[in-house]
This record gives structure tokens, C-alpha cells and sequence, in this order.
């Protein structure tokens, strides 16, 4: 049995992925940032903002909220000019709320934390993880984020069990009346200074649960959000690119990061 063992794993071969250093091949179906071009809407034309349906989509100009965005092909498929069309661009996380909008201009990828707070996170982050009212998809991503394909752990950053053990939170879930007690809770359990994470297009806006009557429309406002990671759900590359980003550990200013490339630092 063990020598059987054996050779399935010499058979199965190195399989974590080479990201940042590495060029990632995604499925074709994939669906990342969406490529705006203004200059192709008619006037008075409203048929992605009428497809979409979480209203993350304004015309005049033509702009996108990833926040509320589910990336799903309607607009893509409304638009008569072809004004949307998705990318195979997974770094979609963003530090400012105002940032997940964005229009044909260029757009802003996450910030790193201050030098106090990278010197604290840069080399071990341990997270909690707070399902507040979701759907288990994030937190499927999520979890798969420490498969053996992704391994979360070799950049130091790992989901604990309890959160005085915890560093930060990572919030999915669209924040429900039943689950906004247990949120703030574990967020005051966790020891100062704290990080926080809205993961998903429901922690975030409240996706598509927002205006429901059990729904608080994502994170509630008094809780600081450090960093905002849209999707839904969120590709585990998506998550793990907002994270090294947060924590300096990815040169934001190098040549080919606008071409999807990055450059790894061990802090």
C-alpha cells in the first residue's frame, strides 16, 4: 500500500502553481476584470446597466462597481457595441472602497499597509474567518486557497481557529441580522492591531442579497475594511494577489505587473 502510494505521488508530479513568479494559465471561461471602451456606447444607451442584476453598472460614463459586480456575462452579452468585455485579469482587490469602480481609465490595484503594519503581517498573517450569512462559495475559494495548488501557507498566511490567535478577519457573506453579532464579536476578539477583509461581491455591497430585509448590504460601516477582494466568488489567484499586495510582498511598480506579472519579495 505505502509503495503504491508512492508512485501515485511521483506520478502526480510538482503541482503548486509558480504564482507571482510564474505566468498562470487560467480556463478560458474565466471571467476577470472587465475591459471598458466608452468610446463604442450610443447615446442614451442603457442595456448592460438594465442586464446587470446588481445594478454595479452606470452609463454617462460607462463605468463598473467590482464591488457589487458579479461577473457574470449578462452585460457583456447586452451591450450591442461591445463595449464590455472581460479579461483574463485576476487582480481585482483594491484598499479603498471607491476603487472597486472602475471605468475606461486605468485602475488601481490594492495598496500595501503602512511600514509599522507590514513589519507586524509581512511574514505571519493568521486570519479568521467569519461566514456572515454566505453561500459557501467564497468560502470554498478560500479554502482552496491552501490546496496544494495555491498553498497559502508557504507566504506565511494561514485561516486559524479562534480569533485570539488571529491577526485579522476575512468576511464573507452578505452580513445577515442573525450573523452581525457573531461578526462583531470575533472582531473585537481579535487583539489590536487587526486587519480586515471583505472577500466576495456579498461582504462587500451585500451582491446580490442587497436591499433584502435580513441583509445589513456587506460589512457593516463602522468596522474599518483594509481590504476589499470582489467576486463571486473570488478566484483563489484573485485572493492570494490582494494579500501580497496588502503585505508589500509584490512589486506593484515593476515593468510587467501591468502585463499580469509580478515580482515576489521576502520581507
Amino acid at each position: 500500500m505505502t509503495f503504491d502510494l508512492l508512485k501515485a505521488r511521483l506520478r502526480q508530479g510538482h503541482q503548486t502553481s509558480g504564482f507571482p513568479r510564474e505566468p498562470i494559465q487560467l480556463p478560458q471561461r474565466y471571467r476577470g476584470r472587465p475591459l471598458l471602451d466608452e468610446s463604442r456606447c450610443r447615446d442614451a444607451c442603457r442595456a448592460c446597466a438594465d442586464a446587470c442584476p446588481t445594478g454595479a453598472i452606470a452609463t454617462n460614463p460607462l463605468r463598473i462597481d467590482l464591488g457589487a459586480c458579479l461577473f457574470c456575462p449578462l452585460c457583456e452579452e447586452a451591450c450591442p457595441e461591445g463595449a464590455i468585455a472581460y479579461t483574463q485579469d485576476y487582480r481585482l482587490a483594491a484598499t479603498a472602497r471607491a476603487d472597486l469602480v472602475v471605468s475606461s481609465q486605468e485602475s488601481k490595484l490594492a495598496a500595501q499597509l503602512d511600514a509599522r503594519m507590514r513589519k507586524l503581517f509581512g511574514r505571519s498573517l493568521k486570519l479568521r474567518q467569519v461566514s456572515a450569512g454566505g453561500c459557501s462559495g467564497c468560502e470554498a475559494e478560500l479554502a482552496a486557497t491552501g490546496n496544494v495548488v495555491f498553498d497559502l501557507g508557504r507566504f506565511g498566511i494561514q485561516f486559524v481557529a479562534s480569533p485570539r490567535h488571529a491577526d485579522g478577519i476575512v468576511v464573507t457573506g452578505p452580513v445577515t441580522t442573525n450573523m452581525d453579532l457573531a461578526l462583531r464579536t470575533t472582531y473585537a476578539a481579535v487583539p489590536t492591531p487587526r486587519i480586515v477583509i471583505a472577500a466576495g461581491a456579498c461582504a462587500i455591497s451585500g451582491g446580490p442579497f442587497a436591499g433584502a430585509d435580513a441583509s445589513h448590504n456587506g460589512m457593516p460601516a463602522d468596522i474599518p475594511v483594509d481590504l476589499y477582494i470582489p467576486g463571486c466568488p473570488p478566484h483563489p489567484l484573485t485572493i492570494l494577489d490582494g494579500l501580497l499586495r496588502l503585505l508589500g510582498r509584490l512589486d506593484v511598480n515593476a515593468p510587467g505587473d501591468a502585463k499580469g506579472s509580478n515580482t515576489l519579495y521576502q520581507l
